[in-house]
């Protein structure tokens, strides 16, 4: 899962070398820490947040396919 998320962020963003995806393993839970450059931040969140939350949608699907439990965090 984190490799999907680093593919996604890499094909919203202009500068895809600065896209760092963080994973942190807790007792019931994934949590993905993505961050990206500044000026690329409205890019990865969008709209009132639909990219964002469409992000989170796709990795939710991917995680459920391996009975896991995964949140985003866009740092």
């Amino acid at each position: 899962m984190k490799e999907l998320l680093t593919i996604i962020a890499q094909s919203l963003v202009d500068n895809p070398s600065a896209v760092e995806v963080k994973e942190v393993s807790g007792e019931h839970s994934i949590i993905l820490e993505l961050k990206v450059a500044q000026e690329d931040m409205g890019k990865v969140i969008g709209k009132q947040g639909r990219i964002a939350k469409s992000i989170r949608t796709v990795i939710k699907a991917a995680a459920i396919k391996e009975n896991k439990r995964v949140v985003v965090e866009i740092v």
